[in-house]
């Protein structure tokens, strides 16, 4: 028998080659089986391995991710809005980070908003950052000044020629509240109300929320309610438009002292950025465009640097009155 020549072994050897090539080209190779096409565990771990969670982080406060900071309606709407844009270009300027202020529809919405980190920051009022902290644990970072002090008080006006002399000789009249989640406006009055023994659920023929302070206020003076509640003293943020607002509507009686309201940041705002923010808003207070800024946004006159227990007080009011923050929070 004849053994084949070189040139037939090599063409056996090439068909082989050929042959093993093909075969492993339609086979799945293993290395294909942990692409993206496997959809990922909705678990942190399973995220871990890839760069995406970082890059959210790393992300915010750009063009594509801005913070978002949002402040209660409790004054002008338009004056907030024009004051909070020019706070978070400060803000911008002296950090590079991109800021987006915005108003909330209501006091409950930016709490809410926050809960919900469709907002990063908040001005929040008293009564709405102790509900926040307990819901979701917004943390504040600053708390307001008014006058030099970080607490304040509010108030029970009527019209001078109401005849009304007392907090009992509110029964049966028109009362104008701010807002449900107001600490001056609603909250704190009523808690006045009940220890003076007028129960504020029935006390009343009629009760309005008249969505701001300023616009309680102005309701008063009209003559639409025959009492209303606010900070004291609300009546000069309308008194440009109202001269004789002062004369006109009178404070019938105060309450005890109100811690002032914060800067919150959401529980997860990364800590270098939050510190950078608190810095550039110390830095902006002290400048005299900062100084006319936070005037016009909610008469505030300085900011301190603040931890949660500032609040403790005011929960223990809370609690004296017999409202549970648990509870509020549901």
């Amino acid at each position: 028998m004849r053994k084949p020549g070189v040139g037939l072994l090599l063409s056996m050897a090439l068909v082989v080659m050929l042959l093993v090539t093909a075969c492993g080209a339609t086979e799945a190779p293993p290395a294909a089986e942990p692409t993206a096409a496997v959809e990922p565990s909705p678990t942190a771990e399973a995220v871990a391995p890839t760069e995406a969670a970082p890059e959210a982080e790393t992300d915010l406060g750009t063009e594509a991710n801005p913070i978002v900071m949002s402040f209660v309606p409790s004054g002008d709407t338009q004056e907030i809005i024009a004051s909070g844009d020019e706070i978070a270009a400060a803000i911008s300027e002296a950090t590079g980070l991109v800021i987006e202020a915005n108003v909330g529809t209501d006091f409950a919405a930016v709490r809410e908003a926050m809960c919900a980190a469709q907002a990063h920051i908040g001005w929040l009022n008293t009564f709405n950052y102790v509900l926040a902290n307990e819901v979701c644990g917004v943390d504040v970072g600053l708390v307001t000044e008014r006058f030099g002090l970080s607490t304040y008080q509010g108030q029970f006006i009527v019209r001078a020629d109401s005849g009304i002399e007392t907090l009992q000789d509110l029964e049966g009249k028109v009362m104008c509240w701010v807002d449900p989640n107001s600490t001056s406006g609603y909250i704190i009055p009523r808690i006045t109300l009940a220890a003076e023994g007028i129960d504020p659920d029935t006390a009343f023929s009629r009760t309005l929320e008249a969505g701001s302070h300023n616009n309680v206020v102005i309701q008063v003076y009209n003559g639409e309610c025959d009492a209303g509640v606010t900070y004291v003293d609300a009546r000069s943020a309308v008194e440009a438009d109202f001269p004789d607002v002062n004369e006109q509507v009178v404070i019938l009686a105060t309450t005890g002292d109100i811690p002032n309201d914060s800067v919150s940041f959401i529980e997860e705002f990364p800590a270098d950025m939050r510190q950078q923010i608190v810095d550039a808003l110390l830095d902006f207070a002290s400048t005299e465009e900062g100084v006319a800024a936070l005037e016009n946004l909610y008469s505030i006159s300085g900011l301190q640097s603040a931890e949660d227990s500032f609040y403790d007080a005011f929960r223990a009011d809370l609690s004296r009155a017999g409202l549970d923050i648990e509870e509020l929070a549901e």
